[in-house]
């Protein structure tokens, strides 16, 4: 009796611990909560937006602005040349390249920082150490000693705050002294020149991946101008490397490392490094080799000054013997949204986050080569499916008539909002741009799409999704409008996905007559869906699709 008494006091204890852990996890959960809703503040912060508008005539504020930030939350510009810096920009590429470079480092047994944008699925994706997003107890606890600073000290400097990309650098920064990285791989914003990660005094080595054109309103309209600002992360005697970009910015370049006083460097084709057998590479698509050429130089040059005393920035040579270590780093890189390829069953996902007209080349040569493969393997009809959304200023006309001869059944288009119920999903939420405006947007591609297919626009306009929900039309059998991203993905699957037919996710109902016309989504042997335009679109679908992420 008295051991079974023993037992039983050891099965309470033991359930008083799970239960105190389990309270312990959702007050983590909400504390974290509370700082990424604290975090979405900073994009609608009206002294932050009204600032954003002063500096955008003069750029060169911006980095002013962003050094007075940096010193209320407590850090010394000085402070980052400890971080040991690789700092990375482009038009296209960027973030392949710095995933390579991280990886290839790692694979080093070097401890690694990692500042990208945007997130996926969740926010902390943006700082990673070791390849993990920072986890949400560092995050919380890193988050409010940098806000509580910059909170404190407002009043004394007119109530400004820095708006959203700023204070995740500023974070990045603060998070990367704390943990005692051995290097930082940064992600440029936008531009170089006046972006905020340009506060970076002595980067170890600079790289520019592939440039093109995009965010004209604020880098300008021609790829030279671009060039220009590219070319302004550039230190003075910090070895800078780029991929082969066209004569006109390659000058514009070539000109800036001479101004600034830098060596530059053009990587060579990734064929011609000394190495048995070819490379291969865990991230897919032909563009990608480029930035994998671009990595090996980055990281060969890192190790050169690690290893090396008395560097001096002098170029290494242009191919070299890879290491063990870095073919492993190459093969073994991971980015997800990028090129990527999710099979559920009978539907096959391609995701790919392009979003300017050099992107979607890009894409649409990838999804080319690899649709057909998949194809030959169904043993049946294939339904394919365009699931597209895009942003900003960006051109959609032009990505969506590069899209036109990949022959799809379907083209819908949805906004970057992953579900039309509201629910717990901060890390998500954009408050810079209206619903309405985003549906609009959507309505409008529809009708380019249609233009391009050479369709005729139908007067009538249908509601596709019962229950009261507005703005959503729908004007031709093969070209659809839903308010949602989760609303798009139940009605391409069709029941037949077993990850969106978890019956813990909401079903978001639609009008008989729409279901009616998947009927040949309903008898295809497999649909594949290629989901591009926007990292966000791209990142929202990933949230539903890989739930993994979500933890």
């Amino acid at each position: 009796p008295l051991l079974h008494l023993y037992a039983a006091h050891v099965i309470v204890r033991l359930l008083q611990i799970a239960a105190s852990f389990s309270s312990a996890s959702c007050s983590i959960m909400n504390v974290f909560q509370d700082a990424v809703c604290t975090l979405n503040t900073l994009q609608t912060n009206a002294s932050a937006l009204e600032q954003v508008k002063r500096e955008r005539g003069h750029p060169e504020l911006q980095l002013q602005a962003m050094r007075g930030f940096l010193q209320r939350a407590g850090l010394k510009v000085d402070e980052l040349d400890r971080l040991n810096i690789i700092h990375v920009t482009g038009t296209k590429g960027k973030g392949s390249t710095c995933a390579f470079t991280e990886q290839i480092l790692r694979n080093y047994g070097f401890r690694t920082g990692f500042y990208s944008s945007p997130h996926l699925v969740q926010v902390r994706e943006r700082i990673r150490i070791n390849g993990q997003p920072i986890g949400k107890e560092l995050f919380t606890k890193y988050f409010w000693q940098v806000y509580c600073r910059l909170e404190e000290t407002k009043d004394a400097h007119g109530g400004s705050m820095p708006a959203y990309f700023r204070f995740l650098t500023i974070l990045a920064f603060h998070i990367f002294l704390q943990e005692k990285v051995d290097l930082a791989v940064f992600e440029v914003g936008i531009g170089g020149a006046y972006d905020c990660t340009n506060i970076i005094r002595r980067p170890w080595v600079c790289g520019i991946s592939s440039l093109g054109i995009d965010h004209t309103s604020i880098l300008g309209d021609t790829i030279e101008k671009i060039a220009w600002q590219k070319g302004g992360i550039f230190k003075p005697g910090v070895p800078a490397f780029t991929v082969k970009q066209p004569d006109g910015p390659k000058k514009v370049l070539q000109e800036r490392a001479e101004e600034i006083g830098c060596s530059l460097s053009v990587c060579p084709d990734l064929e011609e490094y000394q190495s048995e057998g070819s490379l291969r590479l865990g991230l897919a698509g032909h563009h990608q080799r480029s930035n994998a050429s671009l990595a090996l130089q980055l990281s060969h040059t890192w190790l050169q000054r690690h290893f090396l005393t008395g560097f001096s920035g002098v170029s290494p040579a242009p191919a070299f013997q890879p290491s063990p270590a870095m073919i492993k780093g190459l093969a073994e890189t991971e980015w997800p949204g990028r090129n990527q390829t999710l099979k559920h069953g009978p539907v096959t996902y391609f995701l790919d986050g392009a979003h300017t007209t050099r992107s979607m080349q890009a894409c649409v040569r990838w999804f080319n080569e690899i649709a057909p493969q998949h194809e030959r393997n169904a043993g049946g009809p294939v339904v394919r499916v365009l699931l597209f959304n895009a942003t900003g200023e960006r051109d959609c006309g032009a990505m969506l008539k590069l899209l036109v001869p990949c022959f799809f059944d379907f083209a819908v288009f949805c906004p970057n909002i992953t579900e039309a119920i509201a629910t717990c999903n901060a890390d998500q939420q954009n408050f810079n741009v209206s619903v309405e405006n985003m549906l609009t947007r959507c309505l409008d591609n529809q009708q380019s799409w249609r233009v391009l297919n050479g369709q005729e626009e139908k007067p009538e306009a249908e509601l596709l999704i019962g229950g009261g929900l507005a703005l959503v039309a729908e004007r031709h059998r093969d070209t659809l409008v839903f308010p949602c991203i989760l609303s798009a993905l139940q009605w391409i699957s069709q029941g037949r996905d077993s990850v969106l037919s978890d019956p813990n996710k909401c079903v978001i109902p639609v009008k008989p007559s729409i279901n009616a016309k998947a009927a040949l989504l309903r008898e295809a042997v497999n649909i594949h869906v290629l989901i591009t335009g926007s990292l966000h679109l791209v990142g929202g679908a990933l949230k539903h699709l890989d739930p993994a992420l979500n933890s």
